[in-house]
């Protein structure tokens, strides 16, 4: 008797704390964002707005307080259409995630990525689709700090496909020629204003080689902007 009364008591607490976690499954499931960007909330955003944004969701990023989000819904919400807000160009370094550092659910922005965040055809091709055609108001070129990229640019690598593509970085290092100090891979600080020069000669090459995306941006549909991102920090601070 005493047997089955042990056991009748683990099963009811076995039913109970199933119940329990079931309970907790599902207000986990109703606290997660399931929100994605539709057609009116991107033609009533500000480029100004958009910015803002990011910069939020960047502090967020910081703080280790990412909005919990229902993918699955809204990889569900957004299958027929996407109406991004922006398009970040960064470079291809893991320690980089576009989306959360910005705080950035399914469908919220367009992500190109190239080693040394620079713009060629293709770059300036798909920065193109995402504002004239997309509809996106913000351009981001996000530069990085330590970026290898830049340390094999300012180094001289030459190694396959590699060597031509950090031909498009050079133009930065000519840029930071007047650098007081050792102008060298050694110096951080050096490194990161050839960084942030890569970021600014980026922008002036997609001002010059994308009439279409200049013109959007004469007219104040669309703001060119630059940033940095801190490896040490996940803190991103835009360029003026």
């Amino acid at each position: 008797m005493k047997a089955i009364k042990n056991l009748f008591t683990l099963v009811f607490s076995v039913a109970i704390f199933t119940a329990c976690v079931a309970q907790d499954a599902q207000q986990n499931k109703t606290d997660l964002s399931s929100d994605v960007i539709t057609q009116d909330d991107q033609a009533a955003l500000t480029p100004q707005a958009i910015i803002q944004g990011l910069k939020e969701g960047n502090e967020r990023y910081v703080n280790n307080n990412l909005t919990p989000r229902d993918y699955q819904a809204q990889v569900k919400a957004t299958a027929k259409g996407q109406y991004p807000e922006a398009i970040i160009i960064s470079c291809v370094d893991s320690r980089v995630p576009v989306e959360n550092v910005f705080d950035k659910g399914v469908g919220d922005i367009f992500v190109a990525r190239v080693a040394g965040n620079f713009v060629n055809e293709d770059i300036l091709g798909s920065s193109e689709f995402a504002t004239a055609v997309a509809g996106s108001k913000v351009v981001v070129i996000m530069g990085h700090e330590a970026c290898g990229a830049v340390k094999a640019a300012i180094d001289g690598v030459e190694m396959g496909n590699i060597t031509a593509m950090l031909d498009k970085i050079e133009p930065a290092i000519e840029m930071t020629a007047g650098y007081q100090g050792d102008r060298s891979t050694a110096n951080n600080d050096y490194v990161t204003e050839v960084v942030n020069n890569n970021v600014v000669n980026t922008i002036a090459e997609m001002r010059k080689n994308s009439p279409i995306i200049a013109e959007l941006e004469r007219n104040g549909e669309v703001v060119i902007a630059g940033a940095f991102y801190d490896l040490d920090t996940g803190k991103v601070t835009f360029l003026e």
